[in-house]
């Protein structure tokens, strides 16, 4: 697809659900894309949404697609592929919800797709754009060992599929941005208590540089908590994706006389001595969803890759899956009213 030239990008939204409508509102705020309408397989959902945000519900995705430069797909996501598919053959960027679709095999049939047609596709894995990660990034250089936690409480929207598509996925994509390494190992279990697949699961990645990373989610949780652990050389960086706080402890050879100020460990055994620093790194408050979609209108203009793109969607749902066809072997899993067959 040729850039687009005019400061404008003319965008549709497929899909009016909870998520739809907060894209649909964010949408209509950035000044970069001029909202054409939406489409909602609902015609009951779809009437009240257009009076809601006073823009016009078309009857087909086809109708929609036909008069806008991109697509921003937020449907659910066994429709993923199929929404995707008519966009870029038609020759529309999309911005496309997490996870990227349904199967490992509709992922790669994309990427062939989008290089094809040379559209921009972004994914919405919007842990990346949340402030707290922003802010924390740059001190994960080289973490060593990672412990996540994602913890929700129990509501029916999403138990359609695993915890691990619903929920772990966030962290897989966060992990796989800060280690630049190979996977060596899986392993993972889980357990479905309320739902046909896996409420709470746990898996154990290890990677080729000798990083290990602990994920641990739930569905069916007494609190809500979204935290990430990342230890590494003389550094503990801390990320609270839910309250949006970040705390850094950084170790300092003592050179010369010591901070006062700072507290000071003696190694012992005549290696010296380190002091410790605290840091709390300054957080601007932000919308994450809105960042992401202004992110996706930067690539679009400036023609360069979106800063979550297709292929690492599709890394992202493979690690998840390789933690799925784990956990069949070592939890209640019932496969055949589990995940959608891959």
């Amino acid at each position: 697809m040729s850039e687009i030239n005019a400061s404008m990008i003319k965008i549709g939204v497929l899909g009016a659900g909870h998520l739809g409508k907060i894209h649909i509102r964010l949408l209509k705020e950035i000044d970069k894309y001029e909202l054409i309408g939406f489409y909602d397989a609902n015609p009951d959902a779809a009437a009240a949404v257009e009076k809601e945000f006073g823009i016009k519900a078309f009857n087909s995705i086809e109708s929609l697609v036909e008069l806008v430069d991109a697509v921003d797909i937020v449907t659910p996501t066994i429709t993923h592929y199929d929404c995707a598919s008519k966009a870029i053959k038609s020759s529309k960027h999309i911005f496309i919800e997490k996870p990227v679709t349904n199967t490992i095999e509709e992922a790669k049939s994309l990427i062939g797709l989008s290089k094809e047609a040379n559209v921009k596709v972004q994914v919405g894995h919007v842990e990346r754009f949340n402030p707290a990660f922003i802010a924390a990034r740059d001190y994960c250089s080289s973490p060593m060992f990672i412990e996540t936690h994602r913890l929700a409480q129990f509501n029916p929207r999403g138990t359609d599929v695993s915890v691990v598509l619903d929920l772990m996925i966030h962290d897989i994509d966060i992990i796989l941005s800060v280690v630049k390494s190979n996977i060596k190992r899986i392993s993972a279990s889980g357990v479905a208590v309320v739902s046909e697949s896996p409420d709470i699961a746990n898996a154990r990645i290890e990677f080729d540089n000798g990083c290990v990373a602990n994920l641990t989610a739930s569905r069916i949780s007494m609190k809500n908590m979204r935290k990430s652990r990342f230890f590494q050389k003389d550094a503990y960086i801390s990320v609270d994706f839910l309250d949006k706080k970040v705390d850094v402890i950084r170790l300092n050879d003592v050179v010369g006389e010591a901070d006062p100020l700072a507290v000071t460990i003696d190694l012992g055994n005549g290696k010296g001595s380190k002091q410790i620093y605290f840091e709390n790194p300054g957080i601007s408050p932000s919308n994450a969803i809105k960042m992401e979609l202004e992110a996706f209108a930067d690539s679009i203009i400036s023609n360069t890759t979106p800063l979550v793109s297709i292929d690492d969607g599709y890394k992202a749902l493979d690690v998840a899956y390789k933690i799925i066809e784990k956990m069949k072997l070592t939890s209640n899993y019932k496969e055949e009213e589990g995940i959608p067959n891959k």
